[in-house]
């Protein structure tokens, strides 16, 4: 599979760190945030990476060049206008192709194997994302998570456990079908999907963090250890 890493936000809560460098490639450890992406991606097996970009993009690409450094080929969706999560996958579908795909928010980490996703048929299954554990800033969850796998909006009072989107799932390109290459979230599509049944959902239990402040990327630089 192929796989796109989101990197286009504006990492406003991140500032002032981000004043004059773009989110991903704030340092944790030994590199930088995208980086730990595209190392792990890379020992999956995963070859081609689309990356978007629209805040100091410039930066992201001469940072990162054209990933032969990691044994990988990056191609870059440039973006002129925020196109938001949604929008962002939609004008990257040319790079990414036919075939389903893993998608990354470049502002999380987490020690998961990529190797162990799994492809979907973009027919019953649209998408499959990573749920895990609920972090104390965000006790409630995003979805409830059925005992078949399958995802659904927490207002459905299915039964299950309430989890929280890790930022990383697999996609198939038929998820798209009608967004354009505009500003569009991707909560819309995921709410019509849940209630339509084609949106699963795989439990993880092992370390992942949403590196949404100065000091939850603080706390991951101490995780990962001293150069």
């Amino acid at each position: 599979m192929k796989a796109m890493i989101l990197a286009a936000g504006l990492g406003t809560r991140m500032r002032p760190l981000t004043d004059t460098l773009p989110k991903p490639l704030l340092r944790a450890g030994r590199c930088s945030l995208i980086e730990h992406h595209i190392v792990n991606l890379a020992r999956a097996g995963v070859q081609d990476i689309v990356i978007n970009h629209f805040y100091l993009g410039d930066m992201i690409e001469e940072a990162l060049g054209n990933g032969s450094a990691w044994g990988v080929n990056i191609m870059y969706s440039r973006e002129t206008a925020r196109l938001e999560t949604a929008g962002g996958i939609a004008k990257a579908l040319p790079l990414l192709g036919d075939a389903p795909f893993i998608v990354v928010s470049s502002d999380i980490w987490t020690d998961y194997d990529y190797a162990d996703l799994q492809p979907i048929d973009g027919v019953t299954t649209l998408a499959r994302l990573l749920m895990v554990n609920n972090p104390e800033h965000h006790p409630e969850g995003d979805f409830i998570l059925d005992n078949n796998g399958r995802l659904h909006l927490k207002a459905s009072a299915v039964p299950g456990r309430a989890v929280t989107y890790s930022g990383v799932s697999v996609m198939h390109p038929a998820f798209f079908a009608g967004v354009s290459a505009e500003p569009l979230p991707l909560r819309p599509l995921l709410d019509a999907g849940m209630r339509a049944g084609t949106i699963a959902g795989e439990y993880y239990h092992g370390h992942w963090m949403d590196i949404g402040t100065p000091e939850r990327l603080q706390e991951l630089d101490v995780l990962l250890g001293p150069l």
